[in-house]
């Protein structure tokens, strides 16, 4: 099955690990010309932090996807791939991180799901980050999981 379309999630604490993001992304994508779909998911708490941290008209309506396009690290990442070639749309939502990341996997029909993860203790090794557990459980197609380095 030729993989089509890719969804890179990433999340207020992937800034650290973007460029490791974009590589797993364009490590899928390239080969194939699929497109990646650039996802920043935001909890309702982080997304009335972000409005409140960036430069929006409060009179106007702003959706989740012009917020996700002004996050440093889709900005970031974004270039990464254009760099490579790899043509992608950014979208965002608004919700439970492992669930609509999932949701989104399904809406866009996705053929790989990418996500990162922190590194775990000793002790925590032995089970991923509740966002990726769940995300890799849940996901109707495969998932790359991306951890710090």
């Amino acid at each position: 099955m030729a993989i089509e379309t890719v969804l890179l999630a990433v999340g207020e604490k992937d800034e650290p690990r973007a460029e490791r993001l974009a590589d797993a992304a364009i490590d899928v994508a390239a080969p194939t010309g699929a497109t990646v779909v650039l996802a920043h998911v935001f909890t309702d708490d982080e997304y009335d932090t972000v409005l409140d941290q960036l430069d929006f008209d409060p009179s106007g309506e702003v959706t989740p996807d012009e917020v996700a396009n002004r996050h440093a690290t889709i900005r970031t990442i974004g270039d990464l791939l254009s760099s490579a070639g790899v043509e992608f749309e950014t979208r965002g939502a608004v919700g439970s991180h492992g669930e609509t990341i999932v949701d989104l996997a399904k809406d866009v029909s996705a053929d790989r799901v990418v996500v990162g993860g922190r590194r775990r203790s000793p002790t925590g090794k032995a089970v991923f980050g509740s966002v990726a557990q769940e995300v890799m459980l849940s996901s109707p197609c495969p998932v790359t999981f991306v951890r710090d380095a």
